[in-house]
Order: C-alpha cells, then sequence, then structure tokens
C-alpha cells in the first residue's frame, strides 16, 4: 500500500512541467465571498498576486450572504477580544471542498467551504478564526516569509562556492529543517493565542479540541477511501494535528474553562450551513464513485475497477485497492500543430518507448499512446484532442499486463461528450440539517445521504460524533444530500 502514494507523488509531479492547467472555465463569473470590516486590509502588489494565487488554487470565493453574515459577526466578536482590537481583517470564503484555512500578514483570512462544513458549531469555528488571527497577531506569516527568503539566500551562496551535490542537499535539508520546527512552534504558540481570543470572546474554548479531532477523524476517512495522501491541500498540511496538539489544545482550554461552559452556539450555525455545498464543485468537474464529469467543460470518463479518484488541485488521480495501479487525468497545452505521437516523445517523460508510438481515434476524437518504463513501475500514456484542449491519461502499474493494457484502453474509451440531460442533471452536493424524529438511529440517517461513501462514518464525522455516540429526538443534525 505505501507504494501507492510514492508513484501518485511521481504522477502528480509531472504536472510541474509548465504544460498543464486545472480543469477550469475563463468565463466563470467571480463573485464577492468576503467578510468586510470597517478599516480596510494594507494592499500591496505581492499580497494581491498572492491573493489571486489562492482564488485560482480553491475555485474562486464562495458567495453565501447568510454564512458571510455569520462569519462577520464571529469575527466582530473576536477581535474585539483579542490583544490588538485596533486591527482588522478580511476574510474570504473558498469554494472548495478541501478543509483547510490559513491567514497572509496583511490580515486576509481564508476559509474553504469545506472547513465550514466539517465544524459543527460556532465555537469549532471562531478556534480556526482564532488560530488564524493569532499568526498575525504573532507575526508568524512575516517570519516565514524571511526565514524562505534566508533559506533561498543559504542555498544560492552553497552552490556559488561549491559544484558538490551533497553539500549543496545538506544545507537545504538544514534550513528546510530549521523552517519545519519553526513552524511547528509558531501552531503551539497560535493554538494557544487563538484558545484565549476565543474563550474571551465567550465561545466555548473546547471548539479547537474538538474540531481538529474531527479533522483527524476526516482525513483518517478520506485515506481509506483513496489511498491519496489526505493531507495533500488541506490543513493538516501546514496545521498538523497531532495527539499532542489536541492534547494541549485541552490543556488550553481547561485554563479558561468555568463552571458553566459557554454555548456552542450550534441552532445559529447549522442554520447558516443548512444547503452549504459539500464537496467538490461540479464547475471544477466531480467525481462520483469511479466516474468524473465535467459539466462545463462537457465531459465525463470512469476510471478502472477497483480504483478511487480524487479530484486535486492539479489533476484527477487516481489509485487501485491494494495500490498495484495508479492513474492521473489532466489537460495539458499542446499547439494544434502538433501531432499528439510526436507530443508524447517530445522529452516531458523519460524511458519512453518511441517505437511503441500508436495514433488512435477515441469516440471521434483523434488520440495517440505511448508506453514507459521505470525502475519499479510501467507506463500507458494516452493523448486526446477533445475540442480546442487536449486531455492526458497517465497509468501506472508495477507489471503491465495484457488485462491492465485493457482495462486502461478501457477508461480512454469511455471518455465520451455528456449529453444535454445529464449536464442538466450534474448537481453539487449539499448540507441539509434536518431534525431527528422518534425512532431514528445513525445507520437509518446515514443511509439517506446521497453521493457519499462510507455513510455511516462520514454521517458521524460531519456531525461531531464518537463511535459510540448516539442521536435523540429532535437532535438537529446534518446529513448530506443530492
Amino acid at each position: 500500500m505505501l507504494a501507492a502514494p510514492v508513484v501518485l507523488a511521481v504522477l502528480l509531479g509531472l504536472g510541474g512541467c509548465g504544460d498543464t492547467t486545472r480543469f477550469q472555465t475563463a468565463t466563470t463569473p467571480v463573485v464577492s465571498g468576503t467578510a468586510k470590516f470597517p478599516k480596510p486590509v494594507a494592499q500591496t502588489p505581492a499580497t494581491e498576486r498572492e491573493h489571486e494565487r489562492i482564488l485560482a488554487s480553491y475555485g474562486g470565493p464562495y458567495n453565501d450572504p447568510k454564512l458571510e453574515a455569520l462569519i462577520g459577526k464571529t469575527v466582530d466578536r473576536l477581535v474585539a477580544a483579542s490583544e490588538r482590537p485596533d486591527l482588522s481583517y478580511k476574510v474570504t470564503i473558498l469554494n472548495s471542498g478541501a478543509v483547510n484555512a490559513f491567514a497572509l500578514p496583511t490580515g486576509q483570512l481564508y476559509v474553504t467551504r469545506g472547513l465550514v462544513a466539517l465544524a459543527s458549531d460556532t465555537s469549532e469555528l471562531s478556534s480556526v478564526l482564532s488560530h488564524e488571527m493569532a499568526h498575525v497577531l504573532a507575526k508568524h506569516a512575516a517570519i516565514r516569509e524571511d526565514q524562505a527568503r534566508q533559506a533561498a539566500l543559504v542555498t544560492r551562496v552553497v552552490q556559488d562556492m561549491s559544484d558538490d551535490p551533497g553539500l549543496t542537499a545538506l544545507a537545504l535539508a538544514r534550513s528546510k529543517l530549521t523552517m519545519a520546527n519553526f513552524s511547528r512552534a509558531q501552531e503551539l504558540e497560535a493554538d494557544g493565542i487563538g484558545v484565549g481570543i476565543s474563550a474571551r470572546a465567550h465561545f466555548d474554548p473546547y471548539g479547537a479540541a474538538r474540531f481538529l479531532s474531527a479533522m483527524e477523524h476526516n482525513a483518517a476517512l478520506k485515506a481509506q477511501r483513496s489511498g491519496l495522501d489526505p493531507r495533500s491541500q488541506d490543513f493538516l498540511s501546514s496545521h498538523p494535528a497531532t495527539p499532542e496538539r489536541i492534547q494541549n489544545a485541552q490543556a488550553n482550554a481547561r485554563q479558561y474553562a468555568g463552571p458553566q461552559s459557554p454555548p456552542r452556539d450550534r441552532d445559529e450555525y447549522l442554520n447558516a450551513i443548512d444547503n452549504i455545498v459539500y464537496g467538490e464543485d461540479p464547475s471544477e468537474g466531480f467525481v462520483r464513485g469511479r466516474r468524473f464529469l465535467h459539466p462545463k467543460l462537457g465531459f465525463t470518463f470512469t476510471a478502472p475497477d477497483g480504483f478511487s479518484l480524487e479530484n486535486t488541485a492539479q489533476a484527477v488521480v487516481g489509485v487501485r485497492e491494494g495500490g498495484s495501479q495508479a492513474m492521473r487525468f489532466d489537460v495539458v497545452r499542446v499547439p494544434s500543430e502538433q501531432p499528439l505521437g510526436e507530443y508524447l516523445v517530445s522529452g516531458w517523460m523519460e524511458n519512453v518507448d518511441k517505437s511503441s508510438v500508436e495514433d488512435l481515434s477515441i469516440n471521434g476524437s483523434a488520440a495517440a499512446t505511448v508506453v514507459a518504463r521505470g525502475d519499479q513501475w510501467q507506463f500507458r500514456v494516452y493523448a486526446l484532442r477533445f475540442g480546442s484542449e487536449v486531455y492526458r491519461f497517465i497509468f501506472a502499474a508495477r507489471q503491465r499486463t495484457n488485462e491492465s493494457d485493457r482495462s486502461f484502453r478501457d477508461t480512454v474509451n469511455s471518455f465520451r461528450r455528456l449529453t444535454a440531460a445529464e449536464i442538466q442533471e450534474a448537481r453539487p452536493l449539499r448540507i441539509r440539517v434536518i431534525n431527528v424524529q422518534p425512532g431514528d438511529t445513525v445507520e437509518s440517517l446515514a443511509h439517506r445521504m446521497a453521493g457519499v461513501d462510507r455513510q455511516a462514518e462520514r454521517f458521524r464525522i460531519i456531525n461531531g460524533l464518537d463511535a459510540k455516540d448516539t442521536i435523540k429526538a429532535r437532535d438537529r443534525v446534518k446529513i448530506i444530500v443530492d
């Protein structure tokens, strides 16, 4: 199983050649998804560029006035309780199913709708927002930028002084280790500051520990489902939720806990997130089982049997149960006059068998295929011209066989145009808040959820329930509906 993430990292790395782009349409309108405050956040060309990069990486802003109002009110309370009530913040809700949040040194805060959907009450959300505010208050982001510049300077100096690649690698390793250790210290410090801000703003101080636990459970479920690295684009990639950190959050909360815990503001929170989009937005393409659909661009395909797919920021990637095979699907820039067979052997991939190039036609679209070999993996690659774009399938197998080649070819042959009816029916999943009725159980309500696997586990995770927790009549819970 450990082999699958390794080859997926290789497949994802192929997107770094400068000829790939995300599945998106340039005509998608940009709408405002920010909670605004009286004092404007200072803007510089650098922060503007970073803001645009973040929007591009996370599907743009997510517009929801009800949710924006809740976040605005929450931040107002947190700012008033912070050590610097004179500072201002601008919060952008990102249209991404990833569970993430981060801050820029200028006070620009970002939360994804995936994070909002995972939280179960306003206190949990406040713990995330106050944590990111703490990074700004402690100038962590600015310090991290300085550290990055210093690391780059060390690398350049070593490279100028020596041609020894081992020495250069050692200098890089030491500088990155220093940054990583400092980052861990920053996270723990931000946890402590954030819990204090939330508690003084009269939010439940245990919200941070609850949400860290929810993120761990969500990441574990994601790993079980796909075999992919669940931290690739999520909060855990830069905010590691280790058991130590959860214990630290609980210890911080105990310092502020009184005889009566503040209300969690669960009902208000559930009202605000009712009907929020869950998971992938169809405008960016989405996964349903082994099938990937992109209504905006008008195509679909189905992965081989036993594969789990993940629509990442760089590509659609997948792994077969057991880790013996993996795949990547992306869009690449190929000049219209360049034959696809010529593109496949143009040097972007090593160890290509040029004699294996074959021109094809896939459901009326021009295509070509080639094979390549590595030390431990063998690859079958397809390029397919669809309209003005060229799409690329890269399949990896421990052992290429006639059966594996046939299943890979079947996947490519399944690439086709969506019908008008299919495009019309392509709707996002949404969070629906319902009241538990007498006789309802976790299992019966989970069975009502659409478009997701491991329904009972997912129901517990999105509602903050442990394995032994039960529900009772008149409780309000979240389910996922189509």
